[in-house]
């Protein structure tokens, strides 16, 4: 693991704790709930650290920070290639590993950005959601 974090970082207690809860589920908790896990094991850990280092952590490459402008930020510990989706009701996220590959897509937008990255999120209503809604009607 040393070897992924660079010359110049360590693999710090702290991050290696934050790494091994987030890998440890599949929800995409957000910072306040990866903090609630690792309190578990570190009690005195300040909210403000887990911030930081997830922060670390992903510019690294080494955990995924999402992002849309409707929510709060969430991490996911798994970084292979795969894509995501939100439920419009409750915010909950699912991972998508089947979805076609979009590798290229960036190519003749016409823009004058320098693309530096895709991400595509689906959106729908989970089956929890679902089910809730059956019920009320």
């Amino acid at each position: 693991m040393k070897e992924l974090l660079g010359k110049d970082m360590r693999l710090t207690n702290q991050r290696r704790i934050i790494l091994e809860e987030l890998k440890s589920v599949t929800t995409h908790p957000t910072a306040d709930e990866i903090y609630g896990m690792v309190r578990q094991k570190m009690p005195r850990i300040s909210l403000g650290t887990v911030y930081r280092n997830l922060e670390v952590l992903s510019s690294l490459g080494l955990v995924r920070k999402l992002e849309n402008a409707a929510g709060q930020k969430r991490f996911d510990g798994d970084v292979s290639p795969h894509h995501h989706i939100r439920c419009e009701v409750c915010g909950k996220v699912g991972d998508i590993f089947d979805a076609p590959d979009i590798t290229g897509i960036e190519q003749g937008l016409g823009t004058d950005f320098q693309i530096t990255g895709v991400s595509l999120e689906f959106s729908g209503i989970c089956p929890q959601c679902q089910a809730g809604k059956k019920l009320a009607q």
